[in-house]
């Protein structure tokens, strides 16, 4: 790997790993040339990227010191916030460069997607993005069969988070990196695409390798519930403040609540930004 690409890489790592994140270098032309031009990302070709996502230890390790921090701004979505503040380091660890961060959910004022998270995944070597074109005479006639990716560790137990782009940092040397062809059988591509669009609540399809760490039970729970409901059941609201949200089956008993709910709110405030810290 190029030197400067290696630093710069090393520097992200070092703000985002400790915390459940994983890093992966690539180049924007790799991602522009899969995707028509609708969707390109409007810079260079050789201009350097990084694909950001978080593996299972992140709900430990980010969210729930995020979660007891003062950083906490309630009422939007906590694990959004959180990557936000992580990436927003990633800025502040690079404050000599023009830094663009994209996160997987941002959308454009005509709803197209900002990024297309797996395809991002796939050129950049993390996560191999199965498709209905990778199956051979497949067998769905005119169902809309929607694509999935697979990392080689964790399978489907993980998550895109975004990508951090470096406008003016060119690296036309950087080598491609291909993904881990994990799934590689007709019969199992089969096997997990149908359980991706077919039977997705039942968690099985992340088991399309076996993987070195799955989501915690607490995951689980948090991510099977409604995004209306979590912040219930992460104990941030009461249930009654939400009259549709059940009591939690599984209470987070290591998240605390808020001291000062009122002055949480207040830090919500876009006009307001939240105390400095060192970070959680």
């Amino acid at each position: 790997m190029e030197p400067r690409v290696a630093e710069l890489k090393q520097k992200i790592e070092d703000t985002l790993c400790p915390f459940g994140f994983e890093v992966y270098p690539f180049q924007v032309a790799w991602y522009n040339e899969l995707l028509p031009p609708a969707f390109h990302l409007p810079l260079p070709g050789p201009t350097l990227a990084f694909l950001v996502l978080s593996t299972p230890a992140m709900f430990d390790q980010a969210l729930k010191p995020f979660l007891q921090s003062s950083h906490l701004q309630p009422l939007t979505d906590p694990v959004d916030q959180c990557v936000a503040y992580h990436l927003n380091r990633v800025r502040e660890s690079l404050p000599e460069m023009q830094i663009e961060v994209i996160a997987d959910y941002e959308v454009h004022h005509n709803r197209r997607p900002k990024i297309l998270a797996q395809t991002a995944a796939h050129v950049a070597g993390a996560a191999y993005y199965y498709q209905r074109q990778d199956v051979e005479a497949d067998p769905w006639g005119t169902q809309r069969i929607s694509g999935v990716c697979i990392h080689p560790r964790f399978g489907g137990w993980f998550a895109i988070r975004g990508v951090v782009l470096l406008p003016g940092i060119e690296v036309p040397d950087l080598p491609p990196r291909k993904p881990h062809d994990c799934v590689p059988t007709r019969a199992d591509r089969i096997a997990l695409l149908e359980g991706f669009n077919f039977h997705w609540r039942d968690w099985t399809y992340r088991d399309a390798v076996t993987p070195q760490e799955r989501y915690s039970e607490e995951q689980k729970a948090y991510f099977s519930t409604p995004p209306s409901q979590r912040l219930a059941l992460l104990g941030l609201i009461q249930p009654s403040e939400n009259p549709s949200s059940p009591s939690p089956d599984l209470p987070f008993t290591t998240l605390k609540k808020p001291q000062n709910p009122s002055k949480a709110r207040g830090w919500l405030s876009p006009s307001v930004s939240p105390p400095a810290s060192p970070g959680p």
